[in-house]
């Protein structure tokens, strides 16, 4: 993008909450599990005559979700009819909140090459979802088992200016609420989803006209849309055109946006005050209840890491990223009795398998106590860090204990001094040019002679000598 260009976007993200039935009745949530149109009841499907009442877990989840990002909660708000026909939507309008929502006012620290910068949220406001449309060659079909699910929209401030910056935020959304526990936030799972909103302007210059961009069902494929969008944008203007506002699709298989419809107005949607639900009041009560409720945050466990295992402060943010990546680390850390050997394992191997499989922690063959058991056998002396690596690579495959497997593959480390002293003696007679070469080296050159002599001395033992002790040995007879 040229330098007289800026870029202006604003991202909205829709969450699912975790809270077991959905946010005006008591049937269960659980949409993606079920045949189809089996959690629904005249509430949620909008018969005539019924009457919605909130969901007080809903409430709780949505205000610890606000708290969270920084924001601020209003002690009064109330919910809203907003009308519109699609076949997915049973009632023809959806139960939001548009003038007066539950909270506002948030921030989110985002840290991108180093520099880090706040993006600000403007509000966020408690929903339902639709139900989902599901396209066949001839028909389409419904399922209403979604419809009514509670959903939080966070709508962030025109603050973010590039892709990068957009991928960075949802990704420090995601780590953050997840924290929370009030959500599975996952595009995968479709309990997070997100709608860009773009423009272009000279740099300097008012905002231009935005384009919602829609059907966005990855981070990366957030980052690829607006990078479209941008250029789009910026040839059409240069071409003597105007950008209208509209809403468009994001097609992922040829990398293009495409026009959806022009973009409606709050006037469109004909709001007005949802007639069945009373005001939403939150007392001071309530918000010190549930600031009290709130587990430790990513920031604070970051901190706690740094104090409790004497870990790199980079390692620790990279650890704490994710929460179940930080609990399986903790898992080892406790079960070893040592954290910064708990951190390296985590960090290389763990990662490396993850990364090599496409897998999450969730599904790493190895659990934490028995990760744990292998670091223990490592400084009781009882394999060596080599070994240790041809353990771990068993277990990947074999579910058994580390110390079952050392002991039936006959992997305990060599410590008897006089045995170990024996074969360092052979190896230094069959090796006289080597010995010399030490002797009369510079300092500089010795640690790479010395090196070369331990690696034949494990090799001779099939890596089970004590490291320490042949380094020892044969500092003493190097003299």
């Amino acid at each position: 993008m040229s330098k007289e260009w800026e870029s202006v976007i604003g991202l909205e993200v829709h969450l699912q909450l975790k809270t077991g039935t959905k946010v005006w009745c008591s049937c269960s949530a659980d949409y993606d599990h079920s045949a189809p149109n089996t959690h629904t009841c005249p509430i949620c499907l909008g018969h005539p005559g019924v009457l919605p009442k909130l969901n007080e877990k809903v409430l709780d989840y949505a205000i610890k979700g606000a708290l969270a990002l920084n924001c601020e909660i209003n002690k009064e708000s109330k919910f809203d009819r907003k009308n519109y026909f699609y076949p997915d939507t049973p009632k023809n309008y959806q139960i939001t909140q548009f003038d007066k929502p539950y909270a506002g006012r948030g921030f989110l620290d985002i840290k991108l090459n180093g520099k880090e910068k706040r993006v600000g949220i403007t509000r966020v406001q408690i929903e339902e979802d639709a139900g989902k449309s599901i396209h066949g060659a001839n028909e389409s079909y419904i399922n209403f088992n979604r419809a009514s699910m509670p959903l939080i929209e966070i709508i962030s401030e025109p603050d973010i200016r590039s892709s990068e910056e957009a991928y960075e935020y949802l990704n420090t959304l995601r780590s953050i609420l997840k924290y929370t526990g009030i959500s599975d936030v996952s595009m995968e799972l479709g309990s997070l989803r997100c709608d860009a909103n773009i423009s272009v302007r000279k740099s300097g210059e008012p905002f231009g006209t935005r384009v919602e961009v829609k059907n966005l069902n990855s981070f990366k494929a957030v980052a690829k849309a607006i990078d479209y969008e941008i250029g789009r944008q910026i040839e059409h203007i240069e071409n003597g055109g105007t950008v209208d506002q509209e809403t468009r699709l994001w097609d992922d298989a040829v990398g293009i946006t495409r026009i959806m419809r022009s973009k409606e107005e709050a006037n469109d949607y004909r709001y007005f005050p949802e007639p069945d639900l009373v005001r939403v009041v939150i007392s001071d009560e309530r918000i010190e209840r549930l600031e009290k409720e709130m587990p430790e945050s990513k920031i604070d466990k970051i901190a706690r890491f740094l104090n409790e295992y004497g870990i790199k402060e980079y390692d620790a943010e990279v650890l704490s990223e994710d929460i179940e990546l930080a609990n399986y680390f903790e898992g080892v850390a406790k079960a070893s009795n040592n954290g910064k050997s708990a951190s390296n394992w985590v960090l290389t191997e763990v990662l490396r398998v993850l990364k090599e499989e496409n897998k999450v922690i969730e599904e790493f063959q190895i659990c934490s106590e028995d990760l744990g058991e292998l670091i223990t056998l490592i400084d009781k002396g009882t394999i060596s860090s080599k070994i240790a690596k041809e353990v771990f690579a068993i277990r990947l495959v074999e579910n058994k204990k580390p110390s079952k497997i050392v002991e039936e593959k006959g992997l305990v480390q060599v410590a008897d001094v006089s045995e170990i002293e024996a074969i360092v003696d052979r190896v230094l007679g069959a090796n006289e040019k080597m010995v010399e070469d030490y002797k009369n080296s510079d300092e500089g050159k010795k640690p790479r002679v010395l090196k070369g002599l331990i690696g034949q001395i494990m090799k001779e033992t099939k890596g089970k000598a004590n490291p320490q002790i042949v380094t020892d040995l044969l500092m003493k007879k190097l003299v």
